[in-house]
């Protein structure tokens, strides 16, 4: 089997026997890809810190069918800034994780990996707004075909205005008035804000007032959590965390 170089992400990495690291990247070129490190744990030469969670590394593997083999893996950046901070932990850790259990495995995606390294680099830089993060969520959505509709209503497909009533379904649906009886109402002001987030590529340009984050955040995670076998668990831990 041919040895190939790609940039990556680390999404995850475990212990694997006496010496070894079981380890899942998101690559640039492949998708995402699980393999094994052999000796990882005992070899700095080859691995060091490289194999830690959302660290963006230069790795050496032979991609196979199920678990590939890691040969060894350089350093692009650690994100020292990250790791100083613990809500950029818990931040950075949930996009990882919630990435890891969307991709299936060996499907190229290199525009969520553009995204997904520039959240990392936004947390690195002491970034940690909530708007970020959903921008960072209605992107990821986006891009795996999970756009959310926000003009027309899920059940009916009549189309809303734009200071139209809207309100959260089940599995992050927008229902119009009429079908919307109950639940969250979807404000236009983050209506507005949730289709600003899909027509620009760059973090820091969309701000959700906290009514409107609120409104925003009820809807990204029904949407999320309706694609998700079991809950996510960054999410916890971010609910400890989070600031109030």
């Amino acid at each position: 089997m041919e040895l190939t170089c790609s940039e990556a992400i680390v999404l995850a990495s475990m212990d694997f026997r006496e010496s070894d690291r079981i380890v899942t990247l998101f690559t640039l070129e492949h998708g995402k890809v699980r393999g094994v490190a052999k000796g990882a744990k005992r070899s700095a030469r080859r691995f060091g810190p490289a194999l830690e969670p959302f660290a963006r590394i230069r790795v050496e593997m032979v991609v196979r069918e199920g678990l590939s083999s890691v040969r060894g893996a350089d350093v692009v950046t650690l994100y020292p800034g990250i790791r100083g901070d613990l809500y950029a932990i818990g931040l950075a850790g949930y996009a990882v994780e919630l990435t890891d259990r969307y991709l299936p495995d060996g499907a190229p995606a290199p525009r969520l990996y553009r995204l997904l390294t520039a959240y990392l680099e936004r947390l690195d830089a002491g970034e940690t707004a909530a708007s970020d993060r959903r921008f960072f969520e209605a992107n990821f959505l986006n891009i795996l075909g999970y756009r959310i509709s926000l003009d027309q209503c899920a059940s009916c497909g009549v189309d809303i205005p734009p200071e139209g009533s809207r309100r959260v379904g089940g599995g992050g649906a927008v229902l119009c008035a009429g079908c919307g009886r109950h639940g969250i109402t979807l404000g236009a002001e983050a209506a507005a804000l949730l289709g600003r987030c899909l027509e620009t590529g760059r973090f820091g340009t969309v701000h959700f007032s906290p009514p409107a984050l609120r409104e925003a955040g009820a809807l990204l995670d029904s949407a999320i959590a309706v694609h998700l076998t079991r809950p996510l668990n960054s999410i916890a831990f971010l609910k400890q965390i989070e600031p109030d």
